[in-house]
């Protein structure tokens, strides 16, 4: 097993997840309809959601959703963002769950 001890992260430090997800071409109007109910589900799963937020296109669009989740495992991070509604309209082409270990930045 892989000690993340050297990382900073010992027991009682979240176990993280860095998720990733692209929109589908064409999909701006969806996911703007259906953002009011992806963001009542990001206040319902509360501190499992570390930290969160859209990428932009150069043109100030959202084009992709990404996340940091605390997660007791892969499984777990796959099944908290498979309930996310834009996950249930198919907004997505591609989704990337890695885990994470924050070693530097504020907060």
């Amino acid at each position: 097993m892989l000690s993340l001890s050297k990382y900073g992260v010992i027991g009682g430090n979240p176990m993280l997840f860095f998720v990733y997800r692209v929109d589908k071409p064409g999909t701006h109007d969806l996911r703007m309809a259906t953002r009011p109910a992806h963001m009542e589900y990001a206040e319902e799963i509360g501190d499992k959601l570390f930290f969160a937020g859209p990428t932009m296109d150069d043109d100030g669009n959202m084009n992709a959703s990404m996340w940091i989740v605390d997660a007791a495992d892969r499984a777990e991070a796959e099944a908290i963002t498979a309930a996310d509604p834009y996950e249930k309209v198919d907004l997505f082409e591609t989704k990337i769950i890695r885990r994470f270990v924050k070693t530097a930045g504020t907060g």
